[in-house]
């Protein structure tokens, strides 16, 4: 019997997961889903190449783990084989509550809860079913165990996480320049004062490092047509949701300008071509406090990935309200919504013209008008100053911040925020 299950990742090789507690995870359902999810949502249709799921970059954050694990060992550093485990399974299930294309559904359909929230509630639930195989591992994730290192290699300003999807991200989009050395970089880590430390040699690995998450940011994450399909996707999800929401169908006969029961039969027959959980979370208004209290909310939850979506979208190309179908076929098509960037907010004046013109061309009204308008905020640091702090240490023991070790990154540099507008609406 093979004492493990090898996976060949096209950005690290061979992955090695050894049969037990990782195998179990990784042939669950709730873990499996995650093959069904991309990991940068929409950005495909900037980078064709970004098809990768959330399911391998767990994995390969999984992988960098293992060689974390044994970087910190061989520097005498010692880990219970327990310890390393848990810390692998945390790993493994950081991402495990991301829902369809990434975030849009906990600012759409959810208010109040965050994937990690979710995460936490999955693994607490494989806790049970795996009797308590996870315990360990959900306290390393919820930062309660003694051992703080183990937690902030899941999640700190230099974690397993961020130094897998940077490299597979650029892998995946062809953004070569912003490849980091990942191996480098666990190298060169080390532990003082149960704190991660970096060691001097690794330095500029650290600034490419972060220098490469900066280009990333706006390049591929936050690129504004990557930015303005999302919103299309977004508010063809809210309008969905209104038109479910309302109680005896009165606005979709008022709306729709059609007879009533040809208009409810035909609605009746598009609704039942979504699936039963999506249907769940356009009919329910779902906040923190009902998601974790009401045990259906999870379990419809782990049923979405992408596919959901996508059926929704192309059965919405033929509903008959004009918001939504119009919306919908923006986003199966590619006719996504123009894009004005500024570093400064538009003004209500220029919006109010849009709002006017859209209204006029499409003869809508100016409140539907405004499912074909989104107004966005984006912006990004490439390293805060009140998160955990990436600490360098010299050869002669001590450690210093990464702003005073670094002659590329001073504080002044650090802390600056940049902040972008993107002003996007419906082409005409």
């Amino acid at each position: 019997m093979q004492s493990a299950k090898i996976i060949n990742d096209p950005v690290f090789g061979f992955i090695r997961v050894p049969r037990g507690l990782m195998l179990d995870i990784v042939r669950h359902p709730a873990f499996y889903r995650l093959s069904r999810i991309k990991q940068l949502g929409g950005a495909n249709i900037v980078y064709p190449g970004a098809q990768h799921t959330r399911f391998q970059h767990s994995l390969g954050a999984f992988y960098l783990m293992g060689k974390a694990i044994q970087s910190l060992q061989l520097k005498g550093h010692f880990i219970f084989d327990s310890e390393a485990e848990a810390v692998q399974a945390a790993i493994l299930l950081h991402d495990i509550g991301h829902g369809p294309f990434s975030h849009v559904l906990e600012h759409t359909l959810i208010h109040g809860v965050s994937h990690e929230d979710i995460s936490l509630m999955v693994m607490e639930q494989m806790n049970e079913e795996m009797r308590g195989r996870l315990t360990l591992a959900i306290k390393i994730f919820k930062d309660e165990y003694p051992k703080r290192f183990l937690h902030q290699l899941i999640s700190s300003q230099l974690d397993m996480d961020r130094l897998d999807y940077l490299k597979r991200d650029a892998f995946f989009t062809g953004v070569n320049e912003a490849n980091i050395g990942s191996s480098r970089i666990i190298d060169m880590l080390d532990m003082v004062d149960d704190q991660l430390v970096v060691d001097k040699k690794g330095i500029y690995s650290i600034e490419n490092y972060l220098v490469s998450r900066r280009l990333m940011y706006w390049q591929v994450y936050l690129h504004k047509t990557s930015v303005s399909a999302e919103h299309v996707m977004i508010n063809a999800l809210l309008r969905a949701r209104q038109l479910m929401s309302v109680d005896s169908g009165q606005l979709t006969v008022d709306s729709f300008h059609a007879d009533s029961s040809q208009s409810r039969s035909q609605l009746s027959t598009l609704n039942s071509q979504l699936s039963t959980s999506l249907r769940f979370f356009l009919y329910n208004d779902i906040d923190r406090e009902t998601f974790l209290s009401n045990p259906d909310c999870l379990k419809h939850y782990l049923t979405l990935d992408d596919n959901d979506i996508w059926s929704a979208m192309k059965v919405w190309c033929d509903h008959p309200d004009p918001i939504l179908s119009l919306l919908s076929r923006d986003f199966i098509n590619r006719n996504i919504f123009k894009v004005e960037t500024s570093d400064q907010p538009v003004s209500e004046e220029r919006q109010q013209e849009k709002l006017h013109e859209l209204s006029q061309h499409y003869g809508i009204s100016l409140d539907d008008a405004n499912y074909l308008i989104s107004n966005i905020e984006v912006g990004k640091d490439m390293y805060s100053l009140d998160d955990d702090q990436i600490e360098i240490r010299f050869n002669d023991g001590t450690t210093h911040n990464l702003t005073e070790a670094s002659d590329m990154l001073s504080p002044t540099l650090a802390s600056k925020k940049v902040r972008k507008h993107y002003f996007c609406y419906q082409r005409m």
